[in-house]
């Protein structure tokens, strides 16, 4: 199939599915979305044990089009951007303490924890894994996904500042993760990829404490400075086009996504981050009553539009990202699922128990909120996209990667179907 051939099927399905979710099932567009894909996915496997070609040929498709380099490489700039230009800056700048330590110290504890909680309880299901790929699967699931908890706060009330440190946190503890996940990655590469250990991160060679703070401060910093200096630049050339000119706002907008991610790209620093960053400035500069005609109301409207049809596409994708995954099933590996949301979701209580309580001293929190922070914290597309980047990797072994890859995916879908679907209860009194 062309490139074309694969985006129009994907626009076809996320149209008639969200047709299906809107008046058949429905839920909120991200949990709807993937469990109609789910179910798809379930019943092409379940027709594969009759027609076999039908399951040959719904993975080849699903394997062509390259699920972690079309969200990585191309979705979530674009996703970020738009979910950022949602986010009302002043609560964010209120709540800037707790958002960063969480999206840090948090995110930093979790990966750590969960490491090394697989690492003692896998062994005994009959998985081992040396400790440094624990490690990174403990990086790539430790981060909330910012599209499923942006897409889940938008369906339930809850209080505003509660509100801003879920969506901030998610923000920016993807591009953490993603920096975390990069320099485990450089490590587990340098130790274990022999010839290509030159050909690590970001062409790093051999991996020490130094290098390894340069490359976090690189990517971190480098990411939040492009994005306030693409924000800025963006904000003052939208404010001298004439809103009249809504084509060129618009136009604008996506030229600063795109240079703005490929620059990124080509200079080692966090797109995920830039995006953000640039997000928050243009959408609540544009806000700003002063400066109200800065950002035409167009250009929120093709964002918020070009978000939810994204957003639909992702989910889609991570729903018939089974009939691949399919391949890793067995009595075991459900156990070791399973065991990984257990894992999971305690790292992420004590990764967000901890900083709460710390800061507590000095500030007072509302009630549940370490349980809603835990419960809510989601797990989407940018998780599944890092465990299979590692098909690449000739070095890792097969197992680990099919171990990592499996329960990624376990801890994902219980994450949008079940805690997505249950986390109304948590907010009623």
């Amino acid at each position: 199939m062309s490139i074309l051939d694969l985006i129009t099927l994907l626009i076809f399905l996320a149209a008639v599915f969200t047709l299906i979710n809107i008046t058949v099932l429905k839920l909120p567009s991200t949990i709807g979305l993937m469990a109609i894909a789910l179910m798809m996915s379930v019943a092409i496997l379940l027709a594969g044990y009759i027609f076999p070609s039908v399951t040959r040929g719904a993975e080849h498709i699903i394997t062509e089009f390259d699920f972690k380099e079309v969200l990585l490489g191309v979705m979530l700039n674009f996703l970020l951007f738009a979910g950022a230009l949602s986010v009302d800056l002043k609560k964010l700048l209120e709540e800037r303490v707790a958002v960063l330590v969480l999206a840090t110290v948090g995110t930093l504890l979790s990966t750590f924890i969960v490491g090394t909680l697989v690492y003692y309880i896998f062994p005994v299901l009959g998985v081992e894994i040396d400790y440094i790929f624990c490690l990174l699967f403990g990086a790539l699931i430790s981060p909330t996904d910012p599209i499923a908890v942006l897409a889940l706060i938008k369906k339930f009330g809850m209080s505003k500042n509660l509100e801003i440190k879920i969506a901030g946190e998610s923000l920016f503890n993807d591009g953490v993760g993603v920096v975390i996940f990069l320099t485990i990655l450089g490590i587990a590469q340098s130790t274990y990829g022999g010839a290509e250990a030159a050909h690590g991160a970001h062409g790093a060679g051999e991996i020490t404490a130094s290098s390894v703070a340069i490359l976090f401060g690189q990517e971190v910093v480098g990411g939040v400075l492009m994005g306030a200096i693409f924000g800025f630049l963006g904000f003052r050339l939208l404010n001298f086009i004439d809103n009249d000119h809504v084509e060129l706002e618009v136009l604008v907008t996506l030229t600063l996504v795109m240079v703005g991610g490929r620059l990124a790209e080509l200079i080692h620093v966090s797109g995920p981050l830039a995006m953000v960053v640039m997000g928050l400035f243009i959408g609540n500069e544009g806000r700003d009553e002063k400066l109200a005609n800065a950002t035409g109301e167009y250009v929120f409207k093709f964002w918020h539009l070009l978000d939810e049809a994204l957003n639909a596409i992702l989910f889609i994708l991570v729903g018939l990202e089974m009939i691949v995954i399919a391949n890793t099933f067995s009595p075991t590996s459900f156990l070791v699922g399973g065991a990984g949301i257990l894992i999971v979701l305690t790292a992420r209580f004590i990764g967000v128990s901890l900083p709460i309580k710390a800061m507590s001293i000095f500030r007072t929190f509302e009630p549940k909120t370490i349980i809603i922070l835990t419960w809510g914290g989601l797990r989407g597309g940018i998780s599944v996209a890092l465990a299979l980047s590692l098909a690449e990797f000739t070095w890792m072994e097969p197992v680990i990667k099919e171990t990592i890859l499996f329960t990624t995916y376990c801890c994902v879908v219980f994450s949008i179907l079940v805690q997505g679907l249950t986390m109304g209860f948590l907010l009623k009194d």
